[in-house]
């Protein structure tokens, strides 16, 4: 027991579970796994927290759950350096020493003026409780204003997270109708990009604009975002969007605590890795999920399914490397986007890679198969339903 290698995972999300899990299963390493929260957030489903679709905690799976099935440790901590140097990472209230080390602790948000004058849904799990009271707020009006929307970052085009924008403002039309009260609200959904949604292929933007109109929500697309106040959103032609919630996706960018270690990074502040999810220039040090700074087509974007791909071939790549074998891994070929992008009242579903991309509606139907991934994803987490291949 004493001579197994130790692997220390940090994060505690898509990527550094399913790391977790697959070299748990292994059974051949000591694993630690270091997370600031004490379980496991859905972001995909968070969706339906704000209009009372969902409760907070049915998005949240455990950590103590996962572990009755894959017993690895876990320390409840945050990250403030990594020392790959001395194979060390300093933690709020410990170092911690390693053989593997898996860095997986997610991104950054990029800075805007007066971010704090928004609320995100792919920010801190609790902030989809400030946007539900928000909602909640304005439905006891009766009436009110809502702008929606994502942003880029210029630097790394994979950082951009705008899926989530879309179906939280799909979601409030719907739950606004069926209160009876929708035509009292504006809501907006804006961007600086000239077409935001394009990456998930031709396909997306007819269908998009189609809900946009039947919706009837407004659009601000192809202007520079310069900040954020109290009750609008500013753009580079001096021109405001006013809103009574702002809710906004910043663009991920590189990790604070990136700038005090030592691993390589990109331009943007992502960690440089090869197509095995290897730290460039080391042998010992993986870097998947957000963090990574990951390279395919113009399309790319990170997503969930493709940090748990990442997870997966990390732990493969481990366990070769102990096996002194060259039988490795990589994420470039498995790069595509893929998601139940869910309305409210129905979903649609949108794949794209390097050969095709193509998108289905699916009324009525696609709202329940969604749900249906949600419990999907948790069974699959504590062990009791089998992961399907490529989900």
């Amino acid at each position: 027991m004493n001579d197994k290698k130790r692997v220390l995972i940090l994060g505690g999300g898509f990527a550094g579970i399913q790391t977790a899990i697959e070299l748990q299963k292994s059974g051949k390493f000591k694993v630690t796994l270091v997370s600031d929260r004490n379980f496991l957030y859905l972001f995909p489903i968070s969706i339906w927290v704000p209009v009372r679709q969902t409760e907070f905690e049915n998005v949240k799976v455990p950590l103590a759950t996962i572990q009755k099935k894959y017993p690895f440790e876990v320390i409840i901590d945050s990250v403030k350096e990594i020392k790959a140097s001395v194979r060390q990472v300093d933690c709020q209230n410990q170092t911690l020493s390693y053989d593997y080390l898996v860095v997986a602790f997610g991104a950054d948000k990029m800075k805007h003026k007066g971010l704090e004058n928004t609320l995100s849904i792919c920010g801190k799990p609790e902030v989809s409780l400030a946007i539900r009271d928000g909602i909640d707020e304005l439905i006891r009006k009766g009436r009110g204003k809502i702008a929606v929307g994502f942003g880029g970052n210029p630097k790394d085009k994979s950082a951009v997270r705008g899926g989530p924008g879309f179906e939280l403002i799909f979601n409030i039309h719907n739950i606004l109708k069926k209160k009876k009260i929708r035509q009292n609200f504006e809501l907006t959904f804006f961007a600086p990009m000239e077409e935001p949604g394009a990456k998930m292929g031709k396909g997306a933007l007819p269908m998009l604009n189609k809900l946009f109109d039947r919706y009837k929500i407004e659009k601000r697309f192809g202007k520079k975002i310069t900040g954020f106040e109290p009750g609008s959103v500013a753009f580079e032609d001096e021109s405001k969007l006013e809103s009574d919630l702002i809710l906004f996706i910043p663009a991920s960018a590189g990790h604070s605590v990136l700038q005090s270690s030592d691993l390589p990074l990109s331009d943007a502040g992502f960690i440089k890795i090869d197509n095995y999810c290897l730290v460039s220039g080391l042998s010992d040090v993986y870097a998947i999920g957000d963090i990574a700074a990951i390279e395919g087509p113009e399309w790319i974007a990170k997503q969930g399914h493709i940090a748990e791909l990442m997870g997966q071939n990390a732990a493969h790549n481990i366990i070769e490397s102990e096996k002194g074998t060259t039988n490795k891994k990589g994420y470039q070929e498995h790069l595509n986007i893929l998601c139940v992008m869910d309305t409210g009242d129905g979903a649609a579903f949108v794949f794209r890679n390097n050969t095709k991309s193509f998108l289905i509606p699916m009324p009525i139907v696609g709202h329940w198969i969604k749900k249906g991934w949600g419990m999907y994803s948790k069974l699959t987490k504590v062990g009791k339903f089998p992961r399907l291949p490529g989900m």
